[in-house]
């Protein structure tokens, strides 16, 4: 299932408690780091026209470098999405990039500055993310390999259930929606 996604997001009260419980099945954080991604919009076709959006072109910063992103969401005109196609790749020179996506008259939407720190397991990847204006969340995210895209969420889903700790709210939208009010 590569170039697909599979993820379930929440809202998180309690991050320590959750941690705990991932500390009991072997996991073990990453550094945090600090992420920021500036999102921006395509001036042939609006991702903010549709009722739902469905795509983000995306530039990260982080520690460890920078890195360009494109996904979109399925199913397209479904308020909640099931999976994404994701395009990435590393980049060595972030500015130029900038001016790159500038000089083709894209534009800015929104920065999300975030600190993010990272569980990994054997199947699942579990995300801790502060973002600056919005609050604690995490993020589930299958690892592993499944037969389709029903398959890895039910696992993930299985495994998010077999942890017993209490999450907040789902959230079927990404931070730049939170950041820019959009409810899809």
């Amino acid at each position: 299932m590569q170039y697909i996604e599979v993820e379930k997001k929440f809202t998180l009260p309690d991050p320590a408690v959750l941690k705990a419980a991932l500390e009991r099945l072997g996991a073990k954080p990453s550094e945090p780091t600090r992420q920021v991604d500036v999102y921006y919009n395509a001036p042939h076709r609006d991702f903010l026209a549709p009722t739902v959006v469905s795509e983000w072109l995306r530039i990260r910063t982080e520690g460890r470098g920078s890195s360009v992103n494109f996904k979109r969401w399925h199913p397209v005109e479904a308020a909640v999405k099931t999976h994404a196609d994701e395009y990435e790749s590393k980049v060595d020179d972030v500015e130029a990039i900038r001016r790159l996506l500038e000089a083709l008259d894209f534009t800015p939407l929104v920065t999300v500055d975030k600190t993010r720190e990272e569980w990994k397991l054997p199947e699942v990847e579990v995300v801790f993310d502060h973002v600056e204006g919005a609050g604690h969340f995490v993020e589930f995210e299958f690892k592993g390999d499944a037969n389709d895209v029903e398959d890895a969420t039910v696992r993930l889903e299985d495994f998010i259930d077999s942890l017993g700790v209490a999450l907040g709210e789902p959230i079927n939208r990404g931070y730049p929606h939170i950041l820019l009010d959009r409810e899809h």
